[in-house]
């Protein structure tokens, strides 16, 4: 049997692949992991205190942890709701800026005499009420992974909801910031136009990136574990 090496030590490459399978926030799955690997390096100090070679006890402590995968399967479905709660966060925080950026532009294109901000200003209404909606959604979004979830199981689709949910609401800030941005060059009130137009790419930017992240991680299978059927 050849010499074991630092190479093969079966904790650090346990929270390796643990770390690889799952898919989330960094700061939540840096805390999963991290938990994982106090909690190994526990169950191998008992056993070398007892008598075992690091090697064998470590051995011992990852089989007795069970397999990455079936740790994968109930963590990644923590981390989805996770990431759900922070694609919900970002919509109702940049939502309310949003509207009250859209109103400043109805305020600004009230003397216009000209067609193009009354445009912007008929889109707006549109985009203001599918924002509504994304909001109105976030906030159910909140309340079901947090107070309620203490009495009430998490729906299987309210991440995936989530998440195309953010993403409408993305890209409704990015038609609203190319319609501010045209607006601004061609309107008199371009310096507030311009500042709406900054407000709803800033809007877009940020969720554009949390629901990405929250539809990769709605789309993992976390139902059953491979080999689950198996005992």
């Amino acid at each position: 049997m050849s010499p074991v090496t630092p190479q093969t030590d079966p904790i650090e490459d346990y929270v390796s692949t643990l770390a690889a399978a799952l898919h989330g926030p960094a700061r939540a799955k840096a805390r999963m992991v991290a938990e994982v690997r106090e909690d190994l390096t526990d169950a191998v100090s008992e056993r070398t205190r007892a008598g075992l070679t690091y090697q064998r006890a470590a051995d011992q402590a990852v089989r007795e942890f069970g397999t990455a995968d079936e740790l994968v399967v109930s963590w990644q479905r923590e981390l989805t709701i996770v990431q759900a709660r922070h694609t919900a966060r970002a919509v109702a925080l940049t939502i309310p800026f949003v509207i009250a950026c859209w109103y400043l532009v109805q305020q600004a294109g009230h003397d216009q005499t000209w067609q193009l901000p009354r445009t912007a200003q008929l889109l707006s209404v549109h985009l203001a009420g599918v924002s509504a909606g994304a909001a109105l959604l976030a906030a159910v979004t909140l309340a079901a992974t947090g107070t309620l979830a203490r009495w009430l199981p998490t729906p299987d689709r309210l991440p995936l909801t989530v998440a195309w949910a953010g993403t409408v609401a993305s890209v409704s800030m990015a038609v609203a910031t190319l319609a501010l941005a045209i607006a601004a060059a061609l309107g008199t009130d371009w310096p507030l136009l311009a500042f709406a137009g900054a407000l709803a790419a800033t809007s877009h930017a940020l969720m554009a990136g949390s629901a990405r992240s929250c539809r990769r991680c709605a789309r993992l299978p976390v139902i059953e574990a491979p080999g689950s059927g198996e005992r």
